[in-house]
């Protein structure tokens, strides 16, 4: 996902000389690449995550569009009072991007990890949050964040995800997507823990159990209409996402059915208000240890189905 972004940035930095590429330390040969094209136009502002949104801020005060990207953990928490207050709260047209969404940084422990960066961001005012599942995905979110005149947050992984789109994709309205049509359940799941879900909902077949996939790719703000439009039709909705159930997707979910009477049964997939426990050189290693690799998110999903 990480040269889907910069590859679209590059496309819109050509488009609009006021767009500006923000990092701290955390470049690639990709970053290097926009800095060739782009001479003074990416700016380094080394590891001080709070001092780099704060300029970005003032960036845009001056008109500039500042699209700032490091680790998501770095941006999420150490830099959330910046973004909430220098930001948000004046509303600046300011795109924040974290790379290393859920447990891309497999080998880095929860020091690294994204998992708790819906339910810290989603609470505050003005800020929409996009959550790309493929690279092709990832592309078409980085277009939609600079057409929005406001605050935005991206949410990238890191890890060579699978490809589910073609090239004529183009991102709904509703920012969500029906990959799998299903007659039983219906399984919401947000981020590059898609190419799970995908492999799980095949297994699921194998055991009698017939399930909709859909792909969310705008976090907030949510569109409620293919949910309700599920609620009529199938038996159980599910959740998986690569975050903390609380205050994420499932946490979305489960605030849109409490204002419905008659509401199938919903179960969250994630982690349950804990950290994510283990270290590998794989993020696929390290959902399978905490049980949201395909065979797990199949397991749980079948007990709770029979249950």
């Amino acid at each position: 996902m990480q040269r889907a972004y910069i590859s679209k940035l590059l496309e819109i930095a050509q488009r609009d000389e006021k767009v500006l590429h923000l990092l701290a330390d955390s470049g690639t040969g990709y970053d290097e690449l926009f800095q060739h094209n782009f001479e003074g136009r990416m700016l380094n502002l080394g590891i001080a995550e709070e001092n780099m949104v704060g300029v970005a801020a003032g960036l845009a005060v001056a008109g500039k569009v500042p699209f700032v990207y490091t680790a998501g953990a770095f941006l999420a928490y150490r830099a959330f009072e910046f973004i909430r207050d220098d930001v948000c709260f004046q509303n600046l047209n300011v795109k924040i991007v974290g790379m290393g969404s859920g447990l891309a940084w497999c080998s880095l422990g929860p020091s690294h990890h994204t998992t708790e960066d819906v339910s810290v961001l989603r609470a505050i005012p003005n800020l929409c949050i996009l959550s790309p599942a493929t690279p092709m995905q990832a592309a078409k979110c980085t277009e939609l964040s600079y057409e929005i005149r406001g605050p935005v947050y991206i949410r990238l992984g890191m890890n060579n995800e699978p490809e589910y789109y073609d090239e004529d994709y183009r991102l709904p309205e509703n920012g969500q997507d029906i990959l799998r049509q299903g007659e039983q359940i219906a399984i919401f799941v947000t981020g590059s823990i898609l190419e799970e879900v995908m492999e799980a909902a095949e297994l699921l077949m194998d055991m009698g159990i017939s399930a909709t996939v859909v792909n969310v790719a705008v976090i907030k703000p949510f569109s409620e209409t293919i949910l309700c439009r599920l609620c009529d039709s199938i038996r159980m909705i599910f959740t998986v996402e690569e975050h903390n159930i609380l205050g994420g997707l499932g946490g979305i979910v489960a605030e849109v059915l409490s204002g419905r009477e008659n509401s199938p049964r919903l179960c969250r997939i994630g982690l349950k208000n804990e950290f994510a426990i283990g270290y590998a050189n794989t993020q696929k290693k390290i959902r399978k240890i905490n049980g949201l690799d395909a065979v797990s998110i199949a397991e749980k999903i079948k007990e709770a189905f029979y249950e």
